[in-house]
């Protein structure tokens, strides 16, 4: 950060006072300027007067970070932008560039040292290739409190649905990019998918956010993303020993309740708004989970166990 803001001072240095200044060699002053154009940074050479400058101020004061701190802001960025990471965030991996390259020479080796070390495979996740520019209005119009029309075609829908959206935020969670906000075709606050989105028109029509909403409190006791509505249900399932421990490892939700039992299985409990979701979880489990309460959940996994045997007996 300190050759940056050298270089941004405005009268501009050459290589010689830049080294001295920063007590590191000509040939660090000279990787570091490649790196900072590499970086995307507006760099400017005066060859008359032999001095290197940045045009514009274009970064944040200095910044004092840690070792650990940077360490943690590279990686952060450099797996949002991963081609499997987050959807609309490669540009994260030019920051996590921009980042190193503006480190103090030993620290930003010390980095590159702890970079390595340090691999984060993330789930699959909805790439929307073809939604950005969807992905952006919806930003811009939710910053700006803006209302769109949009054409939407759900998993479940025979032909597109079109309604007003007041798009209150976007929720990234599951592997894809979703838009809450108030739908007037359905009257009430629903949760759209953006991939799903195909069509899209911002309107002259500003609104406001109800106050009290939250992206906490709208999805409730969900178990993911869709709160159904009515009262609560108190779940009970039995895993197997064989995935008790797996099981247990991991938090799934807010209120769930585990206890082992002398044979080696695990009894999860959790609330949850709905069942529709849990459901489809419960089955990915095969034989190793059983739901012992409520029975209308036990009914469904049920049914959905015997149309999977009648699909393989064929």
């Amino acid at each position: 950060m300190r050759l940056i803001g050298l270089l941004q001072a405005g009268k501009g240095f050459n290589v010689d006072a830049l080294a001295e200044i920063c007590d590191v060699s000509r040939r660090t002053i000279f990787r570091d300027i490649e790196a900072l154009r590499a970086a995307g940074f507006p760099l400017s050479y005066n060859e008359q007067q032999q001095r290197y400058c940045i045009r514009h101020t274009v970064c944040l004061p200095e910044t004092n970070f840690t070792a650990e701190e940077a360490l943690s802001l590279i990686v952060l960025c450099y797996e949002l932008g991963h081609s499997s990471g987050m959807a609309f965030f490669g540009p994260a991996r030019s920051a996590a560039l921009k980042l190193e390259s503006a480190l103090p020479h030993r620290l930003r080796e010390q980095v590159r040292g702890l970079v390595d070390t340090v691999r984060i495979h993330s789930s699959p996740s909805n790439h929307l290739d073809e939604h950005k520019q969807v992905y952006e209005q919806l930003r811009d119009a939710a910053a700006a409190h803006q209302s769109v029309r949009i054409g939407y075609k759900g998993p479940m829908e025979e032909k597109t649905i079109r309604t007003r959206l007041d798009p209150y935020q976007l929720l990234f969670s599951r592997r894809s990019w979703y838009i809450v906000g108030r739908s007037s075709l359905h009257r009430s606050t629903r949760t759209f998918h953006v991939g799903r989105i195909v069509d899209l028109e911002p309107l002259e029509r500003r609104f406001e956010i109800p106050r009290g909403f939250s992206i906490e409190r709208y999805l409730g006791n969900a178990w993911r993303l869709i709160p159904e509505p009515g009262p609560d249900h108190d779940v009970r399932i039995r895993f197997a020993k064989m995935v008790a421990q797996n099981v247990a490892e991991v938090d799934w939700h807010k209120t769930q309740r585990l206890q082992f039992n002398d044979d080696g299985t695990l009894d999860f409990r959790v609330t949850v708004s709905g069942l529709s979701e849990i459901s489809w979880w419960i089955s990915g489990y095969g034989d190793q989970a059983e739901v012992i309460s409520p029975a209308k959940l036990r009914g469904m996994v049920a049914e959905r166990a015997a149309r999977t045997t009648e699909l393989y007996r064929r």
